[in-house]
């Protein structure tokens, strides 16, 4: 009896070896493509896509998430009727101020400058003349005119449209409206009144 159960014990060990060696890959594959993803190569030619390219074209009349039209032409048409029209939809809030001058540090002052008078690094180096402050005379500085120039560039300066999103763009006019402010020494853009109010009943 012990001998049967020893052989039985070895049989056992011996078919769970073998089952566990030699070919690791499974006999059955629930979804092949996750073991055995197809690599295809960008602008390849491929009869499963529909133009038989992989890199397609978005479906027609579809916009990327988050993205709003822009109705101004990028015209000497279009800027003066983005300036003339177009208004911040932003409520002026600290937390807009804020972040209007960190988006502005990170890109527009190394051009403009962090005070907006048109001496920032570049300019101190040499590497691009003739930045105008924004205080220059003859300047028309509005709302709408700063966030056209940010959506198409001006001269020398390129699209910051794909670098920042409509939210970033305003919230960055806030700031320039302000840096204007400062040098012409007018009011400034400062938090609605409710703001500082709930702030104040919030420290107490």
């Amino acid at each position: 009896m012990k001998k049967i159960l020893h052989i039985s014990i070895a049989l056992v060990a011996l078919i769970g070896l073998v089952s566990c060696g030699g070919d690791t890959k499974p006999s059955f594959q629930y979804m092949p493509n996750m073991y055995e993803p197809v690599g295809y190569e960008t602008y390849g030619e491929y009869e499963v896509f529909p133009n038989q390219q992989e890199a397609m074209l978005p479906v027609l009349g579809t916009v990327p998430r988050g993205y709003a039209p822009y109705e101004y032409p990028d015209t000497k048409k279009g800027s003066d009727a983005a300036k003339k029209e177009l208004k911040n939809p932003l409520e002026v809030t600290q937390k807009n101020l804020d972040a209007g001058k960190e988006l502005y540090t990170i890109y527009c002052a190394v051009c403009h400058g962090d005070k907006g008078d048109g001496n920032g690094i570049l300019m101190q180096r040499e590497k691009i003349l003739g930045i105008p402050s924004y205080a220059a005379p003859g300047r028309l500085i509005t709302q709408g005119g700063v966030y056209h120039v940010q959506m198409y560039g001006l001269n020398s300066m390129g699209s910051y449209a794909s670098q920042t999103n409509e939210l970033e763009r305003w919230q960055i006019t806030q700031h320039v409206m302000n840096l204007k402010a400062t040098l012409e020494g007018t009011p400034l853009l400062v938090p609605e009144l409710e703001e500082v109010a709930g702030a104040n009943q919030s420290n107490d």
